[in-house]
């Protein structure tokens, strides 16, 4: 098995269909990558991904908003085409097995956290979905307040 794994935004709201009696979820997610080339300027690689999770738990759908920090894990595809200009190009696609939610998408306040959700296909799993809260989350104990 050849197993993809990848962190990053929703470039899109994530989608919800029904084929043929059971539901996908289909978004996408973009990975950026900034480095400097040979001659010491910096640039910057995005990578797509158009994931589909088939599963029975769609109540993870409300939060793969666009923007929103991803992690997703699953089996890859890579299809190849010819683009409008007639070049060769590819397109990354993965079956989603789990999917979990890192935390604020790019418009929320860099100060709050927003509650990690997991939601995976694996059998005797479950998801919990994150409580909406309007009130900061506390940060966490200093380690002289831990108790061992």
């Amino acid at each position: 098995m050849i197993k993809l794994q990848i962190v990053g935004n929703l470039g899109k709201d994530c989608i919800v269909k029904e084929v043929n009696g059971k539901n996908v979820i289909n978004f996408s997610v973009v990975h950026s990558e900034r480095y400097k080339d040979a001659q010491g300027v910096q640039k910057e690689r995005a990578t797509w991904v158009e994931c589909a999770y088939w599963t029975d738990r769609t109540a993870v759908a409300p939060y793969l908003t666009k923007g929103q920090l991803v992690y997703a894990e699953g089996s890859p595809e890579a299809d190849g085409y010819l683009n409008k200009e007639g070049q060769a190009a590819a397109t990354l696609r993965m079956r989603v097995q789990s999917v979990q939610l890192l935390g604020g998408s790019r418009s929320e306040n860099a100060g709050q956290n927003s509650t990690q959700a997991a939601a995976n296909n694996a059998p005797g799993s479950s998801y919990s979905a994150p409580a909406p809260s309007a009130a900061p989350v506390a940060s966490a104990p200093v380690a002289d307040d831990l108790p061992f």
